[in-house]
């Protein structure tokens, strides 16, 4: 009897040894179709999520909703990633590799160096490639599945720049936050009145006094709950179709009232306003003269060649004859080697740098770009208002953006709501 006591005992004490050095159990958070998403990548996510907030010196909202907000999308990212597997996109180790390297030459920092830095920071390394990877394959997904999907006319671009004329406010831009409280697609009146009493609620917080980015870190729906809702910067033209009326007659620090669309209910506010600049460009007038090594000319033999058709422009010769008597770009050489007006980032990367080096009338060593060995002479430089061009550009971008924007929001709700989704912790 006192031998079983003694054996139990000794049970006991390794039972309790065993608790209270025990290690939380990875449980799972959520069961999204065959896949799962457990409770240590969840803490995982929200410790990250954290330290960003407490970077940008934003103040924390609750725990419960934080862990809520991250866990659904955590559960949108994980049905997006089935969805690449089952229809093949990848990212191998290599592109990741690239990709991790020019964010770190980004930071002016080697790979070794960016590594330390984001554990010194607390951040894991390994988490964090891991969620460049996602990202690169999720960045995939939306490119197949909306921007390649999506068309612009001349036409569009005409109607956008009318109407900004029309609203006389082509050079302002507005800085705002938006908060979604999305209805599903399939929602009947009874669920329809219950998400509004939801947004009406939410409109209330704001309307007392609540700070707006707080309201929409626990309460929003939308692609940028966790960023406070933030929409950056735009033009009217850039905004969705449905805030662009209402955005441009707020002021400063002004919310909209709640704003109904297929997607959901929204609330808006206008951080800021500004007036866009001018855009005014530096063209340059160059001419070169342009040579390919070949069977017959090596390499040195071109440089060799192309120094001593400088040194003879240097000495007085003209530009224009040699170029139309040596050059082998034919399209130039007919017309002396002139280039005419050359905007920024008109010609590659090596070709540029070179002429930009140079002042008017000088003419450049030989140097090398993908098209063969180039001298090059600078004429004239001159700047020119190109808002026009760049409102035409800008217009084809901010309407492609918006469009981006809304079919992303369309595409994302309609695979949420065809998953099977589990969440088995009580949020």
């Amino acid at each position: 009897m006192i031998q079983l006591l003694k054996i139990s005992l000794f049970i006991c004490i390794i039972l309790t040894s065993v608790v209270l050095n025990a290690t939380p159990l990875n449980q799972i958070a959520a069961i999204v179709n065959d896949d799962v998403i457990t409770t240590i990548e969840l803490e995982q996510q929200v410790d990250s999520i954290k330290k960003q907030l407490r970077t940008q010196q934003t103040r924390l909202p609750p725990e419960k909703i934080l862990r809520k907000q991250v866990l659904e999308r955590e559960i949108v990212k994980q049905i997006q990633l089935q969805l690449a597997q089952s229809t093949g996109i990848r990212v191998d180790d290599s592109e990741l590799s690239s990709t991790l390297n020019r964010i770190a030459d980004q930071n002016q920092l080697s790979l070794r160096e960016f590594r330390r830095m984001l554990e010194k920071d607390g951040f894991s390394f390994t988490q964090f490639r891991n969620n460049v990877r996602a990202e690169m394959i999720l960045a995939r997904l939306r490119q197949r599945e909306v921007t390649n999907r999506i068309t612009i006319s001349d036409q569009e671009i005409g109607n956008f720049l009318s109407t900004q004329a029309i609203q006389g406010n082509t050079n302002e831009e507005y800085k705002i936050s938006h908060i979604l409280i999305s209805v599903p697609e399939a929602a009947n009146a009874s669920t329809i009145d219950k998400i509004k009493l939801r947004a009406e609620s939410v409109l209330a917080r704001i309307e007392n006094g609540e700070n707006f980015q707080q309201v929409a870190i626990s309460s929003s729906d939308g692609q940028k709950a966790l960023e406070g809702g933030n929409l950056g910067w735009r033009k009217s033209g850039q905004l969705p179709t449905l805030f662009s009326t209402i955005v441009t007659q707020m002021e400063n620090g002004e919310h909209s009232e709640l704003i109904r669309s297929s997607s959901g209910f929204h609330i808006i506010i206008l951080d800021d306003k500004r007036i866009s600049e001018k855009h005014v460009i530096t063209q340059t007038n160059a001419r070169h003269i342009l040579l390919h090594p070949n069977e017959l000319n090596t390499e040195l033999d071109i440089i060799t060649r192309l120094r001593q058709l400088r040194q003879r422009i240097i000495e007085g010769a003209d530009f224009a004859e040699l170029a139309k008597s040596h050059s082998e770009d034919r399209s130039s050489a007919v017309l002396g080697g002139d280039l005419g007006w050359v905007n920024p980032g008109q010609m590659v990367p090596q070709f540029e740098m070179t002429m930009n080096s140079l002042n008017p009338g000088d003419v450049s060593e030989p140097f090398q770009s993908q098209f063969g060995w180039h001298i090059v002479q600078v004429l004239e430089r001159r700047n020119l208002d190109n808002s026009e061009e760049f409102a035409k550009n800008n217009a084809r971008k901010f309407i492609q953006q918006r469009k981006i924007e809304e079919m992303t929001e369309a595409f994302l709700r309609q695979i949420r709501e065809e998953a099977f989704v589990d969440i088995k912790l009580s949020l």
